[in-house]
């Protein structure tokens, strides 16, 4: 994870040939689903050298555990039990920069880019930072959002049997390319309760090469990596957040130009930036979490809300 990086998006809508050269639905998705799409694909990697561990974090605030993924066993952060012998509301905190990757910025609280988002487990909500493949000194390789989708899922699964987390109120968050991965862990999987993208793009083609280990020469290779073209599979509820004064704006417009799903919601913030939008939107989100304790997710968000964060 590199918790300060800023990767700057571009936009490029989405369309024209499906994962057969057919066309695109109109609706910011392909024919099929992206769950289809992947099956049986081989994604042509350009390799990649082991990272360092992942560092111990404070003992009061995560212990660091395992969890089995299809690649073997990767490392995680997890909240303690608070052993009040109560089953909790939990997410799955994707970062931005290397999203493989687990570190400091986990826990480091800084106002202008929380990347920790710290407001969930302050409201008492059980966290999870799963590093993926290839990061850190884990087992595969970086494939840049593709394979990863499956060890967020595995995480959750991971997560789902602890003794005091609630299985039905798992949550899904990230930001910036943690944000774009957790955008298209949804249009892959319903298991989550609701899914909190922040800043994502609607194309990876627009990130820079560090990010894209894969033939970026290979069209398909794109397209299944670019949750634009699949916003049809979503199936949970999915917010959408993007502050007015950062270039993924653009992203944001079009794939709510190119989205008639009504699962998800898109949320332009006005006055926030790339980061400065983490804090308090991620506030908001944990109050309204902890009070969406019933059967089905009934947690909602206004751009009212968003905006009245930073008195827009």
């Amino acid at each position: 994870m590199k918790p300060l990086q800023f990767t700057l998006v571009g936009v490029l809508v989405l369309a024209g040939c499906g994962p057969k050269g057919g066309p695109s639905s109109q609706n910011g998705a392909e024919e099929t689903s992206l769950t289809e799409a992947r099956k049986g694909f081989k994604s042509k990697l350009n390799g990649g050298k082991k990272g360092d561990p992942a560092p111990a974090p404070p003992p009061q605030l995560f212990r660091t555990v395992q969890y089995d993924s299809p690649v073997g066993k990767l490392a995680a952060y997890l909240s303690p039990d608070p052993k009040d012998g109560k089953k909790h509301p939990a997410i799955i905190w994707i970062c931005g920069g290397d999203c493989n990757s687990i570190d400091e910025g986990c826990w480091q609280e800084l106002p202008k880019d929380d990347q920790s988002a710290c407001a969930f487990r302050k409201a008492g909500i059980v966290m999870m930072f799963p590093s993926l493949r290839g990061g850190n000194d884990n087992p595969g390789a970086k494939e840049g959002f593709l394979g990863e989708v499956d060890d967020v899922l595995a995480a959750a699964d991971f997560l789902a049997k602890q003794p005091f987390v609630d299985p039905q109120r798992i949550y899904l968050g990230g930001h910036s390319n943690g944000g774009t991965l957790v955008l298209l862990t949804a249009e892959c999987s319903d298991r989550f309760r609701a899914v909190f993208s922040f800043g994502p793009t609607n194309d990876v083609s627009r990130y820079p090469p560090e990010f894209l280990p894969f033939d970026t020469s290979v069209p398909r290779e794109i397209r299944l990596r670019s949750p634009g073209h699949w916003l049809r599979s979503i199936q949970s509820p999915v917010f959408v957040f993007a502050g007015t004064e950062e270039p993924n704006l653009d992203a944001l417009q079009a794939m709510a130009r190119a989205s008639t799903n009504p699962k998800i919601h898109f949320l332009p913030v006005r006055g926030a930036t790339h980061f400065s939008i983490l804090t308090p939107t991620t506030r908001l989100l944990a109050a309204k979490v902890m009070k969406d304790d019933g059967a089905e997710c009934n947690l909602t968000v206004t751009e009212d809300e968003a905006n009245k964060l930073f008195g827009k």
